[in-house]
């Protein structure tokens, strides 16, 4: 089992004088090693076994465990969206560098010819790729409040929404808990704002006692999201003043810079006033979400219970598959 001394060695392995930083494996060299997660030779973009998979649909098994006297409405939407509800939403205001769009060609005969001889040349083949209808997701929510919107008013009481997508972050890296593709559970709240405030705050109480039962070090932080440019940090600075956002940390990569595995935000009336989303009484619709990051929690599982799930705690085990 590892203890959190080794993952400040794996954060700093320069600290350790006796045996070079080249040489001391890192935590995704041991998760490739153990045949955990699969190399496709793009940082950040991994297959995943069995036994990781297992714990990714026991995890979410759990999620709904937890959720499922609430009722929530289950959607599921594919990893793309459209490329319009996507401009619409203003994503790219705040995060034109995460974003993924989907280019496909649109040459003739002779620009088919010169992409082929590019591909045969190692060279730049894509010219002719031009953009499509379709953007990659980045955060499950993102394609339902359209959908919503569409039904007219809320209810009285407003509703619940159960959602998990894959969803995409342009932001390679070697840190296993970066992927850029990767699979977020959420439930989102629609109505007032003392209805989706205190949606937030029981998700906030069930998600700690969820992460300490899986046997977890945590803390519960106030965060903001990764805004691009100067006016990004302006907006940070907002998110952070106003109580917007609470992310649920656990070391993985290293103590000093623990990950987030979930995540409790208030939008505010951001996407009620971008897609028309009303309230039974006709004013704008307040919504929240709280995101479970799936593939994260498993990373987690994996660094403080160890790498051979059969020698996970028995307690942690019955959590997860009974």
């Amino acid at each position: 089992m590892d203890s959190l001394p080794a993952l400040d060695r794996d954060a700093s392995p320069e600290a350790l004088p006796d045996s070079p930083a080249a040489e001391a494996p890192t935590f995704l060299d041991r998760l490739f090693d153990a045949g955990l997660l699969v190399r496709t030779g793009v940082d950040g973009l991994y297959g995943r076994s069995g036994a990781f998979e297992s714990v990714v649909e026991a995890l979410d098994r759990l999620v709904s465990r937890l959720g499922a006297d609430d009722k929530a409405e289950v959607m599921r939407f594919p990893p793309g969206m459209s490329r319009s509800t996507f401009e619409r939403s203003g994503y790219l205001k705040g995060f034109p560098h995460l974003a993924g769009t989907v280019h496909s060609f649109c040459g003739n005969e002779a620009d088919h010819a010169r992409l082929l001889a590019c591909v045969e040349a190692g060279k730049d083949w894509t010219e002719k790729q031009a953009a499509t209808d379709i953007v990659l997701t980045p955060a499950a929510c993102y394609p339902l409040y359209p959908t919503a919107a569409a039904r007219g008013p809320l209810p009285q009481g407003g509703l619940l929404f159960d959602l998990q997508s894959y969803c995409f972050r342009h932001e390679p890296s070697l840190e296993p808990t970066r992927m850029q593709l990767f699979r977020m559970r959420e439930y989102v709240r629609m109505g007032s704002p003392d209805e989706v405030l205190a949606f937030r705050e029981v998700w906030l109480d069930r998600g700690t006692k969820m992460m300490a039962g899986l046997g977890l070090p945590l803390a519960v932080d106030l965060a903001n999201d990764p805004f691009f440019g100067r006016a990004g940090k302006m907006l940070a600075n907002n998110q952070r003043n106003q109580n917007l956002k609470f992310e649920l940390n656990v070391p993985v990569n290293s103590v000093e810079k623990p990950t987030a595995c979930l995540s409790f935000n208030y939008h505010q009336d951001h996407f009620g006033t971008t897609w028309g989303l009303t309230q039974a009484d006709g004013s704008v619709a307040h919504t929240a979400c709280v995101g479970f990051g799936l593939e994260r929690i498993t990373l987690a599982l994996l660094r403080h219970h160890g790498l051979d799930l059969d020698a996970w705690p028995a307690d942690v085990r019955a959590t997860l598959w009974g």
